[in-house]
C-alpha cells in the first residue's frame, strides 16, 4: 500500500465517496465518524495522513486538528481539512490550527489526489531524514551544528513587478523573514556563491501562462534550489495547473483571491518545514561525514579508503591503467609521543598530513588509517611515477621541522614508504587488498632496512 489514510466525517455517504477514490488509487482507508474516535485511532493507528471535516457534532474539526498537532505521537501526520464552508476565515483557521491544506466540498478528485500524493512524499523524505539522523546519533555523530532559527529569505515571482511589489507590502504586516521581488531570470541566474532563499512564492502564470509552472520545474532540477518550499499562486479554478503543480514538486498551493495573511500562514508553516529539513540534512551530512573522515587530521579513514580503493580496483581493470597503493609510516613516532607529549604527536600528525595532502593529485586517495599509519592510492599511474612521487613525499616530510606546541623548539621526522603497483598485464586482476599486503611488506622492508626510505614490491618491481 502506498499509505494509510484516515477519513474523518460524520456523514457515512461522504466517508464512503472519499474512500472509493482513494482504494481506487491503492491506498488503505480508515474511518472515523466523530472528533473522540479520530483522536484515538490517530493514536493507536498512526495513519499517513488525514482527511478531516470542520463539522462534526462532538468535538470541531479545528480543535481535532489542534490536539493532533500538540500530541508528540500525532503531530507530524499531515492533515487535510475538508468542509463545504467556502469563506477564507474558515481557511485561516485551519492554517493557524496547524492543517496542512485546506479542500472544500464538493472535492475534485484529481486535486485531491495529487495533493494526498504531495503530502505522503513531503512526510517520506522527512521520516527518510529522521531515520538517517537516528543512526548518526546511535554512532556519536550527531553533535549540535548551525542555528536554523534566523529569518527565512523569501522570494517573490509574480506575472510582473508592480504585482510582486504588492505583494511584498501586503505580506509585510504579518511577517518578520526577509523578502525580495525577484524576476523568473533572477531566479534562474542564482550561483552556487549566493545563498538561495528558503521559500519561493510563484505565480502559476508569469508573462506566458504555465510559465511559473516551467519555473517550478526548472527550480526543482537545479542543486542549489532542489530544497526549497515552493508556494504557487494558481488563478481560481485552475484544476489542471494545481495538479500539474504539486506532482511537479510543489510544496503548497493557494488558489484565487490573493489573501496576504493566508499566504503568510502557508509560508511560516513552509519556512518551519523548510528548517526541520534543513537541520536533519546537516546533522545526516555531518554525520556522514565524521564517519568517514579521521577528525584530527581531516583525511579519510580507514573504512572510507578500504571502500574507495575497491572501486579504484574496479576502474582500472575496467580501464586495463595501473594503479599505485603507498603505506606510509611516520619513524618513531611513540618517541614523539614520550618526549615531547601527545600534544606534540597530534602536530607532527596533521603537519604529516598537510604536506601528504598538499603533494598530491585531487584524483589521489589519501587516508589515515592507523596512528601514525597512511594509505595512498594513485589511480593511472606507472611504477617510475609512483616511485618518484613517494621520493618527493618522503622529502617534503624530512626536510621541515614541525613547531612543538607552547615551545620554541621543533621536532624532526620522517617517512617509511612501501609501494605496490598494480598489473594491468595479468591474466588474474589483483585484488585491493592483496595489492596493500604487498605494500604493507615493502614498508616493513623500508622499516627494516633504515627508515626515511622507499621500498618497492618486489613482484612491483
Amino acid at each position: 500500500m502506498p499509505g494509510r489514510i484516515l477519513i474523518v466525517d460524520d456523514v457515512a455517504t461522504n466517508r464512503i465517496v472519499l474512500k472509493v477514490t482513494l482504494a481506487s488509487a491503492c491506498y488503505d482507508v480508515l474511518q472515523a465518524g466523530c472528533g473522540a474516535e479520530a483522536l484515538s485511532l490517530a493514536q493507536t493507528e498512526h495513519p499517513d495522513l488525514i482527511l478531516l471535516d470542520v463539522l462534526m457534532p462532538d468535538i470541531s474539526g479545528i480543535s481535532v486538528c489542534k490536539q493532533l498537532k500538540a500530541d508528540p505521537l500525532t503531530a507530524n501526520i499531515p492533515i487535510i481539512m475538508v468542509t463545504s464552508l467556502k469563506d477564507s476565515k474558515a481557511r485561516i483557521r485551519a492554517l493557524e490550527a496547524g492543517a496542512d491544506d485546506f479542500l472544500s466540498k464538493p472535492i475534485d478528485e484529481m486535486t485531491l489526489l495529487a495533493r494526498v500524493r504531495s503530502l505522503l512524499r513531503a512526510r517520506d523524505t522527512e521520516e527518510e531524514l529522521q531515520s538517517r539522523e537516528a543512526t548518526c546519533r546511535e554512532f556519536g555523530f550527531a553533535e549540535k551544528g548551525q542555528d536554523f532559527t534566523s529569518p527565512a529569505k523569501i522570494a517573490l515571482v509574480a506575472s510582473n513587478e508592480a504585482i510582486a511589489v504588492d505583494w511584498k507590502s501586503e505580506l509585510s504586516p504579518f511577517l518578520d523573514d526577509d523578502i525580495e521581488v525577484v524576476s523568473k531570470e533572477d531566479a534562474l541566474a542564482l550561483k552556487g556563491t549566493q545563498t538561495p532563499p528558503d521559500i519561493f512564492v510563484i505565480s502559476g502564470d508569469l508573462k506566458r501562462p504555465d510559465e511559473g509552472l516551467r519555473l517550478l520545474s526548472e527550480l526543482r532540477s537545479r542543486a542549489l534550489t532542489r530544497h526549497a518550499a515552493i508556494i504557487m499562486v494558481l488563478r481560481a479554478k485552475a484544476r489542471q495547473q494545481a495538479v500539474i503543480a504539486l506532482d511537479l514538486g510543489a510544496n503548497d498551493l493557494m488558489s484565487g483571491t490573493f489573501e496576504p495573511l493566508e499566504l503568510a500562514l502557508r509560508i511560516r508553516t513552509q519556512a518551519r518545514r523548510k528548517r526541520k529539513a534543513d537541520r536533519l540534512r546537516s546533522t545526516v551530512r555531518d554525520g556522514l561525514r565524521m564517519a568517514v573522515v579521521d577528525p584530527l587530521t581531516g583525511l579519510y579513514n580507514r573504512r572510507y579508503a578500504f571502500s574507495h580503493l575497491e572501486r579504484i580496483a574496479e576502474r582500472a581493470q575496467t580501464s586495463g591503467k595501473p594503479y599505485a597503493v603507498m603505506m606510509l609510516d611516520i619513524d618513531r613516532f611513540k618517541g614523539v609521543n614520550d618526549n615531547f607529549g601527545h600534544a606534540t604527536g597530534d602536530a607532527v600528525l596533521i603537519a604529516v598530513a598537510q604536506r601528504l595532502r598538499d603533494n598530491l593529485r585531487h584524483v589521489d586517495l589519501l587516508a589515515r588509517i592507523g596512528g601514525e599509519e597512511f594509505l595512498i592510492a594513485m589511480p593511472d599511474t606507472n611504477l617510475a611515477d609512483a616511485r618518484f612521487a613517494a621520493e618527493r613525499l618522503r622529502r617534503v616530510v624530512r626536510d621541515a621541522s614541525v613547531d612543538i606546541p607552547m615551545s620554541q623548539n621543533k621536532v624532526s621526522v620522517t617517512l617509511s614508504i612501501g609501494v605496490a603497483l598494480s598489473s594491468a598485464l595479468s591474466t588474474e586482476q589483483e585484488t585491493a587488498e592483496q595489492l596493500i599486503k604487498r605494500a604493507d611488506r615493502a614498508l616493513f622492508a623500508s622499516k627494516s632496512e633504515g627508515r626515511n626510505q622507499v621500498t618497492l614490491s618486489r613482484s612491483a618491481a
